[in-house]
């Protein structure tokens, strides 16, 4: 039973604004840092959606899309992200616009050098349906009908690209969730969101190598529960005649064991996902594939995570700066 509370409640928490999980490496990083928007030499636009447990009902779902870029010559850029999550009788959709500023350090763009700032404002509406729960027994705090509650939040970040390295730091869901104290029908889990991610990597290359290798780390901590994970994360990039072949793979760690009963004893075990990852870039066009697999001992189900990424590159500049970073170039 302790288990079963355990999945539950990590499953509740990732519902507390936009879920984060590995979709970033799918060339994505705007999804996650406001700092990144406009900071490629094109304008992007990425769908993703993403469904738990297939054979389940109610499973967890998740639809995203998003588009940013420069604005005309200037260092500052635009974007927005739109999305809507659902797991079982509860859902959320929400929509963020981003502005964002670049800075370079370099004399010329010949050199990267460069530090972005991003602050994203976001407007989010819960929903807990218990119309199904009218024909159950009588509960005073069953309405019978759909709760709804609207609440509005702030992003914050900025990255760092020097050559080939790069590292960002965001943090998520600024304000606390004053519509806890205003509804008693558990709408929200608890009234502080803040996450804080930290995450920084660097792209190695062979002078006239087709191949270029990307390793990354990304820490993740929320403020309200006290919670931490990591990520551990390994990504290849091949030229190819018509684009790029690219993929990985991500180990996601929580930090913080829960303990549940196992026979007579009282074990623990930390949440760990195993993600690999596969890409491809044709011309203006990307597309991805994510499979998610969760390691731990005790599951709900042993069904993986499949997500699916979309993506079209437009309005491209020539290429800026000689380096080897393609969430840049």
């Amino acid at each position: 039973m302790l288990a079963f509370v355990f999945l539950i409640a990590q499953t509740a928490i990732a519902q507390e604004g936009m879920p984060i999980y590995s979709d970033y490496l799918t060339d994505n990083y705007y999804l996650i840092h406001p700092s990144m928007a406009g900071a490629a030499n094109c304008a992007k636009i990425r769908v993703t959606g993403r469904q738990q447990w297939f054979g389940d009902d109610d499973a967890p779902s998740l639809l995203t899309a998003n588009i940013n870029g420069r604005i005309g010559e200037s260092n500052s850029g635009i974007g927005a992200i739109f999305y809507s999550d659902k797991n079982g009788y509860h859902s959320q959709s929400g929509v963020y616009l981003t502005y964002a500023h670049h800075i370079m350090f370099s004399r010329t763009e010949v050199d990267l050098n460069m530090l972005s700032f991003g602050l994203s404002i976001g407007a989010l509406q819960y929903k807990l349906d218990e119309t199904a729960f009218i024909d159950e027994p009588f509960d005073p705090i069953i309405a019978g009908i759909e709760q709804s509650a609207t609440d509005f939040n702030i992003d914050f970040g900025f990255s760092y690209f020097l050559y080939n390295f790069y590292a960002h730091a965001t943090v998520k869901n600024m304000l606390k969730n004053d519509g806890v104290n205003s509804n008693e029908n558990g709408l929200y889990v608890y009234d502080n969101p803040r996450e804080f991610l930290l995450s920084a990597g660097n792209v190695f290359q062979k002078y006239g190598s087709e191949w270029s290798f990307e390793p990354s780390l990304m820490f993740m901590y929320k403020d309200g529960t006290k919670e931490s994970s990591i990520d551990i994360n390994g990504k290849a990039f091949k030229q190819m005649d018509f684009g790029v072949l690219w993929g990985g793979i991500s180990y996601r760690r929580s930090l913080d064991g829960a303990e549940y009963q196992d026979g007579t004893e009282i074990a623990s075990q930390n949440l760990q996902y195993v993600t690999p990852f596969l890409g491809i870039n044709y011309d203006q066009f990307m597309f991805a594939y994510t499979y998610s697999y969760q390691a731990n001992s005790v599951v709900y189900n042993n069904g993986g995570f499949h997500q699916l990424t979309l993506g079209f590159n437009f309005a491209c500049k020539k290429e800026r700066y000689h380096c080897n970073c393609p969430a840049v170039n």
